[in-house]
Order: C-alpha cells, then sequence, then structure tokens
C-alpha cells in the first residue's frame, strides 16, 4: 500500500495548475515516511511525515497582494507573477478523514521546530524521528495536521531549518542599520542579528561611513574613528581594539538587492489556504486534504508571535479570493511587539528588548486591537481594523509571561495610549498573562550563569499551553466560549508604573530601574505606507507608558494565571533577571530571563539574612502539606479551565523535585 502511494505521489510531482491566478502553483514530494512506524495516536490512527517544497506564484496585480511590500517591483514570469517557493514539513494522520479536521501551523521561530516541545513536552528536533522527539504525543493523539513552512530567508545555514526562497529586487539600494551588544571582548562581529545572514555592504570602504558606540539605548552616540575599524567580506565589522562587553556599537550602511521578506507571511496565507478550500486539481499532493481540514490555527512562540500580530496588522488572514486563512491565531510572549516581517530590507530575526536590539520597526503604534488615536502623530490605527474590515479577523489568544512586561512591553495590548486606563479587548480576543514566568521556562533545577545576577526562573506555565489549545479549538469548532481573559488591569490596581511596583527587599536582589519602552518612533516618509526605511537610526520622540504587575509580599504578582508554585510558593518567581557586571551594564535587564529567588528554610535564618518573606517552615508544616495546597491549586485551574486534568500529576510530581531542591540547598 506504502509502494501504490508513493507512486501516485512521485506521478504528481511536478503537477502544475495552470488555471490557478497565483497561489500554491506545485508541491515537490522529497519523501513521504511513517512516523514511528505502525505506532497508532489515540483516534487519529498512524501519521505519516511529508517533507518537501511548495512553489507559489503571486499576482502584484491582484489587490489583496498590494500589502505585500515592493511585489511590484519583483521580477515576474511569462504570465506576469512572482515566484517563489519555500520548505514544507508536514506530520498528518495517514487517512486524513481520522483527523480533527484543524491543521496547526507554526511560525518556526527562526527556522526552527518548537511545537512538539510546547505542546508534547518533548525534545527539540529540526526533524523529528526519535520518540523522544515526539514527547507524550498530545498533538498527535488530538489529531491534529501539522505544518511548518519557510517564511524566513535568512536563518542560520543549517540542515534542517526551514526557510523560504524568495527573489530579489535587483538594482535597489537602501539603509540597513547594524546593532551589536557583545557579552564579551571580541574583535570581530555579524551585520547581521546573532548567526543569521547579513545584507552586504556595497561600498565597505565608504569613508563617510559611521561607526558609533553609546552606553545606554537612550544615550549619546560616540563616533569611533574610521581608521580603527573596517568591514571585512562585506558582512562582518572589524576593530584589533577590541569591543567592549555592555556597550551599543551601531553601524548604518548601504545595501543592494533586498529579497521580498514580505513573501514569507504571503506564503503562510497561500499554504493554509490550499490545506483549506484546496485548488480544484486533484492530481496535486495534498490537494484531497480540503475535504478533512476545516479550521486553521496559526501558532508562533516570541518571534513568531510577534510574526502572527504583524500578519494580522497587515491583512495577510485574506487569501487571493478574500476568504478567512487561520480560523484562530495564539501569539505568545509577544508581548506588543510586531516585527520586520514586510517591509524593504528588513532583518526579520531583529526583536526588540532593553538592551538588544534597539529601535527596530517592532514595538511601534498600534498595539491594540481596537482603534486607538495617537494624540502626538494624529495617527488612528488598531492591530485588527484591516481584518475586521474584511470580514476575516480570527479568534485571537495573546499569551504572555511576566518577562513580556518588562523586556517586552506587553502592558500596551491592552491599556489606553495615556496609560491611565485599561483599553477593551474585542470580543473575539482574550488575553493571559502567566504570572511570575520567563520569556520561556528555565530548566529545572535553576543554574545562574556568569551572565546574570539571579538563578533563572524555572516556573513550568507552559503546562497551561495544552489547555488553552483545547480551548480555541473548541472555541472555533464549537463556539464554546474559551476561559476568561486573565492579565493585570489599571482599574484593580494590579497594572502599575515600575516605581509603584511593591517588591519586597531581598537581601542581594536589585530590583530593575530600566524596562522596555515602545517609543514614536521615524523610519522616513514611506515606512508607513510603502515599507521603505529611509530613516536609520529612526528618529526617536516620546514613549508611550509601560506599565507592569503588581507583586504580593513575596514578590510574586497577584494577576494572570498563577500556577501552583505562585499560589504554594517556595520562592520568589520574577520575569526579571539583571546582567551580571562581568558582562556590563548591570542595571540593565538581562533578555529573556526571569529569576528564581527561594525562601529560607526556616525562620532563623531569615532572621539572620534579613529576609522579610516567610520562610519554608513558616508556610508548611512539611513536605505532605505543601504538596496537597500544589494540587489543590492545579485542580481549581482544571476547574477554571487553565489546565487539563490529565496534567495534575505532573504538576504535583514537578512541586516535589522543588521542594527537595530547595531544601537540600
Amino acid at each position: 500500500m506504502i509502494f501504490m502511494r508513493n507512486c501516485r505521489l512521485l506521478a504528481a510531482l511536478v503537477a502544475l495548475v495552470s488555471a490557478l491566478p497565483g497561489a500554491v502553483v506545485r508541491i515537490e514530494v522529497e519523501s513521504r515516511s511513517d512516523v514511528l512506524g505502525e505506532k497508532s495516536w489515540g483516534a487519529a490512527g498512524p501519521y505519516e511525515r511529508i517533507v518537501g517544497k511548495v512553489y507559489f506564484a503571486v499576482d502584484p496585480r491582484n489587490e489583496v497582494n498590494r500589502i505585500i511590500a515592493d511585489l511590484d517591483k519583483a521580477p515576474r514570469n511569462a504570465n506576469g507573477l512572482v515566484e517563489f517557493s519555500s520548505d514544507l514539513y508536514l506530520l498528518k494522520p495517514r487517512d486524513s478523514k481520522r483527523g480533527n479536521g484543524a491543521v496547526l501551523y507554526e511560525v518556526s521561530n527562526r527556522g526552527n521546530k518548537g511545537m512538539l516541545g510546547m505542546y508534547n513536552r518533548a525534545s527539540g528536533s529540526l526533524d523529528p524521528r526519535k520518540e523522544s522527539d515526539f514527547g507524550d504525543g498530545f498533538l498527535l493523539n488530538q489529531g491534529y495536521t501539522l505544518l511548518w513552512l519557510g517564511w524566513q530567508w535568512d536563518p542560520p545555514l543549517t540542515q534542517g531549518r526551514m526557510r523560504i526562497y524568495p527573489p530579489a529586487v535587483k538594482g535597489v539600494t537602501g539603509v540597513v542599520r547594524a546593532e551589536f551588544v557583545p557579552d564579551a571582548r571580541e574583535t570581530s562581529h555579524s551585520l547581521a542579528d546573532r548567526d543569521h545572514q547579513a545584507y552586504p555592504a556595497v561600498n565597505p570602504d565608504d569613508p563617510k561611513l559611521t561607526l558609533t558606540v553609546r552606553d545606554r539605548s537612550d544615550g549619546p552616540r560616540r563616533i569611533i574613528e574610521r581608521n580603527q575599524w573596517k568591514i571585512e567580506d562585506r558582512t562582518r565589522v572589524t576593530m584589533p581594539s577590541g569591543f567592549m562587553p555592555g556597550r551599543i556599537y551601531e553601524l548604518v550602511y548601504t545595501a543592494q538587492d533586498p529579497v521580498l521578506v514580505g513573501l514569507g507571511p504571503t506564503a503562510i496565507r497561500d499554504m493554509v489556504s490550499f490545506l483549506k478550500y484546496g485548488v480544484g486539481n486533484t492530481a496535486m499532493p495534498l490537494s484531497g486534504e480540503s475535504n478533512f481540514i476545516r479550521r486553521a490555527h496559526g501558532f508562533g512562540v516570541s518571534q513568531s508571535g510577534r510574526f502572527l500580530r504583524t500578519f494580522l496588522y497587515y491583512g495577510f488572514n485574506q487569501d487571493e479570493k478574500k476568504r478567512k486563512v487561520f480560523d484562530g491565531v495564539m501569539a505568545h510572549v509577544a508581548g506588543a511587539g510586531r516585527g520586520s516581517f514586510n517591509h524593504r530590507f528588513a532583518q526579520a530575526s531583529r526583536d526588540g528588548h532593553p538592551f538588544l536590539n534597539l529601535l527596530y520597526p517592532t514595538d511601534i503604534f498600534p498595539y491594540t486591537d481596537v482603534e486607538q488615536t495617537d494624540p502626538e502623530t494624529g495617527i488612528t490605527d488598531g492591530l485588527l481594523t484591516r481584518v475586521q474590515k474584511a470580514g476575516v479577523a480570527p479568534k485571537v489568544f495573546y499569551t504572555n509571561s511576566s518577562y513580556e512586561y518588562y523586556g517586552r512591553a506587553a502592558s500596551l495590548i491592552h491599556t489606553a495610549i495615556d496609560g491611565k486606563r485599561d483599553a477593551p479587548l474585542p470580543p473575539g480576543t482574550r488575553a493571559y498573562l502567566f504570572a511570575g514566568g520567563q520569556h520561556g521556562p528555565g530548566a529545572f533545577p535553576p543554574v545562574r550563569n556568569r551572565a546574570q545576577q539571579n538563578a533563572p526562573n524555572p516556573n513550568p506555565y507552559t503546562w497551561s499551553m495544552r489547555a488553552l489549545l483545547v480551548a480555541m479549538d473548541k472555541w472555533v469548532a464549537e463556539g464554546k466560549e474559551p476561559p476568561p481573559s486573565r492579565y493585570p488591569k489599571v482599574s484593580e490596581d494590579k497594572l502599575v508604573a515600575l516605581g509603584a511596583v511593591q517588591f519586597p527587599r531581598i537581601p542581594g536582589t536589585a530590583f530593575p530601574t530600566r524596562i522596555q519602552k515602545g517609543y514614536r518612533a521615524d523610519y522616513g516618509p514611506e515606512f508607513r505606507t510603502k515599507g521603505i526605511v529611509s530613516q536609520e537610526p529612526p528618529k526617536v520622540g516620546s514613549a508611550f507608558p509601560t506599565l507592569v504587575p503588581q507583586v504580593d509580599r513575596d514578590g510574586n504578582e497577584t494577576s494572570g494565571i498563577r500556577m501552583p508554585e505562585l499560589q504554594a510558593p517556595l520562592a520568589t518567581y520574577t520575569g526579571w533577571n539583571l546582567r551580571s557586571a562581568e558582562i556590563g551594564a548591570p542595571d540593565e535587564l538581562f533578555s529573556m530571563v526571569g529569576s528564581f529567588l527561594p525562601f529560607a528554610k526556616t525562620k532563623s535564618e531569615r532572621e539572620k539574612n534579613g529576609d522579610p518573606r516567610p520562610s519554608i517552615e513558616e508556610r508548611y508544616r512539611n513536605r505532605a502539606e505543601y504538596l496537597s495546597k500544589v494540587e489543590s491549586a492545579a485542580r481549581q485551574l482544571v476547574k477554571d479551565g487553565y489546565l487539563l486534568e490529565q496534567d495534575v500529576p505532573k504538576l504535583v510530581e514537578r512541586g516535589g523535585a522543588e521542594w527537595d531542591h530547595v531544601m537540600s540547598r
């Protein structure tokens, strides 16, 4: 049977859909194999893996495609269409009709695959094939079709990373800003973010190029003499005397031939639409899936969550035939950000934190789903304005950890422009704070490295993501209301200015004094209308007020989804951590990492140390009482819809491990 199936696929490898005006043109299947042999997953039965490439063609004349930056300048084929391709990786029930009717697309974070780790509690893999790569099988047991499709052109050149292959606009030049903050002294650094691919400098020897250094995001720039540094291989800046740790270096240069970054969201739009609606050509691989895929969810973490917010903002949730693409969107730990996903010379990896990737077009207005008017600029806009007007708005979950309120300006998604009032959420949007969480839960047991002042935060709040996915799918499929939003509000005095946080004076612990802000930044007159950045660095105006969650006497947050770790605490769990003196700028946030600050074991110990937080012996008679409270808290979360019943034993087990760890210090 497998042989016959593969024969049919091989016969259709280069099937063309000549009647289509654009979208998915063909799918080339490189391999098709069973997932863990004949293993059966819940009611869905055995799964199969499909790896290949998807080929697209989009019509620049279609009004829906006018949102794609520079599409009108792209090279076209004989039919006037713009062609490109993307990597494909799909896990689906072998018998599609046994699936649950939903495709879950993960926006790959810098080319990686993460949703099996998030939902299945699996080990990470770029090519999941081992038992451990599938964890407890949650998503497969639920019957989801799991889709990954390349959307970013410049991830590191690592085998297995998902990427897109877009055309470039030849002859066009523009400005690119390279910024980096070393954590150790170094003499060479890429012009790209981290280990990504850089836009090459057109004239690396240009004497007018200026490299600057500053100590603060809002500090004065100091020019480094031109004879002290140079650009090598057109993609790296070198300085023999060395770049110093904890300082912000910035170089603006001219690049040429920008790739069409906006074809990334286009590819996702058209592939998900293809799976939902088909193309009317049964010879094409996967074209029959539209008989069984009735709804689609988009999921993204961090960069990928910001991508989904950007996807919705521009209006990509409407396909070329003006049909809805995603029915549900789950943007996780995106904060208030969007990102560089649809403009000329965009660097998609650049995010935005208090001391990393500063002033890129990430935390920019608008922030809220509902329309707001900025009184300083006069601009009226909302994140969902375009999809709402087109009638294609999906159900939306925004899930953020505590870190996003400190490091990703998350309060802006639900506050008024002046920060003095709460802003409403639309009926189709829910927002959830995972209280006392960091950007991604730290490893357990936590170990502080040299770069951080405190041990990282291991609060395992991502167990709740499974319950929220189930809730999202039922909301879309059955109209069943999900659990209510849980996030800090100004009206309840649980969302406050940084200076109003009543954090306890814990010995040896410094509370942050600097957090992320969203600024009124000017990237040039054609940025909002055409996606052209002509002003780098941007002209920076005033900041929007950024607020953070209030805390209790232990320093633990009082709002949001509070996991058992916060309801029966052994420590203070924060979303923030500070850089160590060893890597410089010790009063700045360490990006994306929180803190784990255990309580004293005994009253005498805490009194000796001057710790105001009650000790463990003052809270619990013994381990059994503590675990009883952990289980009680977990079961209440189940009752409220924020946790699955099947996951309670795992959280109780984890609570026992945390008790043992803290008591053995």
